[in-house]
């Protein structure tokens, strides 16, 4: 990933906070005649003994599957974004632009081939992202939850890079990017809400 100068995450905890919020990422994973293959999933994310590691599943039928042990992935998480407008810029000469956040993620992964240990993949998921549903999970017959576990294809990846960037128009003025919050904020799009936010925490630990 290309980073200019300025627009770093600050930390590798606020990467991990990042991509637990926006968990339904990307997975791109090359096939053995260097194709780019690629599946929208959602993961859980977790650090475990100082290493962060990612959880999700394919369909059986998914093709990716077959070269995520033998090739390395790339997973892009990424979410919030917006076009900016160039009319909050004080300088006549200015073109439009795009801010967002994206992080990504590098590593080979694992699969979870293991019956049980697919079942307990699939609850960790629930506790991830949606704790109550658990209950009803547990209440569904055993035959239900093999037949399930049949279809899936289960992994673990342990991340060996990660690179993050936010372009939050770091590169203009302070009134310029007020400019650029108060649209964000009165948009329709949650997403621009979102955006907005995070250009808002910018300011105010500049202010700090």
């Amino acid at each position: 990933m290309f980073v200019p100068n300025g627009y770093q995450f600050e930390s590798e905890a606020e990467k991990i906070a990042f991509m637990q919020r926006y968990s339904f990422a990307t997975i791109i994973t090359n096939n053995n005649q260097q194709i780019p293959l690629a599946t929208q999933l959602p993961f859980v994310i977790e650090q475990r003994s100082g290493k962060l590691v990612l959880s999700a599943h394919f369909s059986i039928a998914n093709e990716q599957a077959k070269y995520i042990e033998q090739h390395t992935s790339l997973i892009i998480f990424t979410e919030p974004h917006a076009y900016i407008s160039p009319t909050h810029y004080t300088k006549h000469e200015s073109v439009p632009t795009w801010d967002y956040i994206a992080v990504h993620a590098y590593g080979k992964a694992s699969l979870i081939t293991e019956e049980g240990l697919k079942l307990q993949a699939l609850e960790q998921m629930i506790n991830f992202y949606e704790e109550g549903y658990l209950a009803q999970w547990n209440s569904l017959a055993d035959t239900f939850k093999h037949r399930m576990v049949k279809g899936i294809v289960a992994f673990e990846l342990e991340v060996t890079d990660l690179q993050g960037q936010k372009k939050l128009s770091q590169n203009k003025s302070q009134a310029e990017r007020e400019s650029i919050v108060a649209q964000l904020e009165k948009s329709n799009n949650t997403v621009e809400n979102d955006l907005a936010g995070y250009i808002q925490k910018t300011l105010n630990d500049k202010a700090k």
